[in-house]
């Protein structure tokens, strides 16, 4: 499992995210964990673009498909294939001929700053054409707010 921290104040680390929040519940308090910490993205960055991908979420029409799967794994999903959409992906030949895509992984590690930059912007321009088809001024300027 893979969950994003934040440090505070006092050695203490906090959920990056509420979807990061929801995993630790599986935890029990008093048991020992251990983890692999790596630096990641700027956090503030980071959440900036999980509230990007939550805010497009909750605009797409096929986010009432909940009775199927749970909204965390939805958002998921919803996640790769806008990122897919942005242009940002690895494509594979599985062994019966057939085309995987998979999107590119966003984290430090896997992409530099300068790649993450362009796959941020391009995913802006993603879901102003599929999720943003017909859209408010106000829905524009949050968009814009992303930038």
């Amino acid at each position: 499992m893979k969950i994003s921290f934040i440090k505070e104040p006092g050695g203490v680390f906090r959920a990056a995210t509420d979807h990061d929040f929801e995993k630790t519940t599986k935890f029990k308090t008093g048991e020992l964990y251990e983890a692999d910490i790596k630096l990641t993205r700027n956090p503030k960055f980071l959440r900036k673009v999980m509230v990007f991908f939550r805010f497009c979420y909750s605009h797409w029409d096929g986010n009432k498909v909940h009775e199927y799967c749970s909204e965390t794994e939805q958002l998921e999903r919803f996640r790769k294939d806008l990122t897919i959409l942005a242009g940002f992906y690895v494509q594979t030949v599985r062994i019966d001929g057939s085309i995987r895509t998979e999107a590119e992984s966003l984290a430090f590690s896997s992409m530099s700053e300068e790649r993450f930059q362009e796959c941020y912007s391009a995913l802006i321009n993603a879901a102003m054409k599929h999720i943003f088809k017909t859209y408010d001024e106000n829905t524009f300027n949050q968009l814009r707010s992303f930038f």
